[in-house]
């Protein structure tokens, strides 16, 4: 079952899920005032990600009641390299004022180690970071501006089983053209809309203490025509919908489910695996880096590896067409969380 949302608001008066589902835009509205569940339980986040054939940038603000976080990762595909420094702020408990709409408000953090600024500007969005202390001294300093002509995108409100007052409304939006630049350590790299893409991943909700989630995506250019995906589970109860999506010239197309196999013992030696449900996604992925990271302190757990690397295979539209991919640039990770 693959059950569309109608639009309206997100949260009932005792604050659960009015209803489970996906969309291709944000059809049901979020307000931070709704929740019924305790304050340390309610998530909060922006990431923004953008790839092009040789570099790439992460930058993420969070607010997740207890912690705060934000962060900017810098990637070389050539190296390869993955370098990322963060900040942790205590117990922001909403503070941040991060945005109740994925399409309005903006966030703007300013920290002595890191500043992020995610803006919205007509026809897109605005990213800027200036991290003085970058790698150890090196520094990063970045202004970047995505586009975001009118396309589909991936929206999903998920509940929680046994825990009625828990949810996740989530959405990924890909394709969006990058264009920008960003200097590290006094080395300037420009990022071109021809061949750099970016993808906002714009999560709110209150989350159950134990999770692990797996993700996907990727955004590019097949045969001319702009190509993405978005592919996930493992938490929360997904019977009503998948966040499994192929976005192409702008266009949503509704996978079922979508599984991971990865390599036992290794994450960025042998290729993943994954397979569909419904056999529209089949791919091998071969990993150029694994973006980890590893925070244990028995209560508070997170063990994260984001794994950036080349998809091959092949996927079928709503229409039934077959669409080849070989060396697509994108990532796939395996988070575990006890937060």
């Amino acid at each position: 079952m693959q059950h569309e949302l109608g639009a309206g608001e997100l949260l009932d008066g005792k604050g659960s899920l009015r209803e489970a589902g996906w969309a291709r835009s944000e059809m049901r509205r979020y307000r931070r005032a709704d929740i019924r569940a305790p304050w340390f339980r309610i998530k909060e986040w922006d990431y923004y990600c953008i790839l092009d054939e040789e570099c790439g940038i992460a930058l993420t603000v969070a607010d997740n009641a207890y912690m705060g976080f934000l962060s900017a990762s810098w990637l070389d595909f050539s190296m390869p390299e993955a370098v990322t420094d963060s900040v942790t702020i205590p117990f922001p408990r909403g503070r941040m004022g991060m945005p109740e709409s994925a399409d309005a408000g903006d966030i703007v953090q300013s920290h002595p180690k890191i500043s992020l600024g995610f803006r919205h500007e007509p026809g897109g969005r605005r990213l800027t970071v200036d991290c003085p202390g970058f790698a150890k001294g090196r520094g990063m300093k970045g202004d970047f501006f995505l586009s975001q002509p009118p396309m589909d995108r991936m929206v999903i409100a998920t509940p929680f089983p046994d825990a009625p007052r828990a949810f996740y409304y989530n959405q990924k939006i890909n394709c969006m053209p990058a264009e920008g630049t960003v200097e590290i350590d006094g080395r300037k790299h420009v990022f071109s809309p021809a061949s750099a893409f970016g993808i906002l991943d714009w999560g709110r909700g209150v989350w159950t203490y134990d999770n692990t989630w797996y993700w996907g995506s990727a955004s590019g250019v097949v045969d001319g025509h702009a190509f993405g995906f978005n592919i996930g589970y493992g938490f929360g109860d997904t019977s009503a919908a998948t966040e499994n999506m192929i976005f192409m010239d702008g266009v949503a197309h509704k996978l079922a489910d979508v599984t991971f196999h990865i390599p036992d013992g290794t994450y960025d030696g042998a290729p993943w695996r994954f397979s569909s449900s419904d056999g529209r996604f089949e791919m091998v992925f071969q990993p150029i880096i694994d973006r980890s990271a590893a925070v244990d302190l028995k209560i508070l757990r997170s063990i994260q590896h984001q794994v950036f690397g080349r998809f091959s295979g092949f996927v079928v539209l709503d229409d039934g067409s077959r669409i080849e991919i070989r060396d697509f640039l994108g990532f796939a990770e395996e988070v575990e969380n006890r937060w």
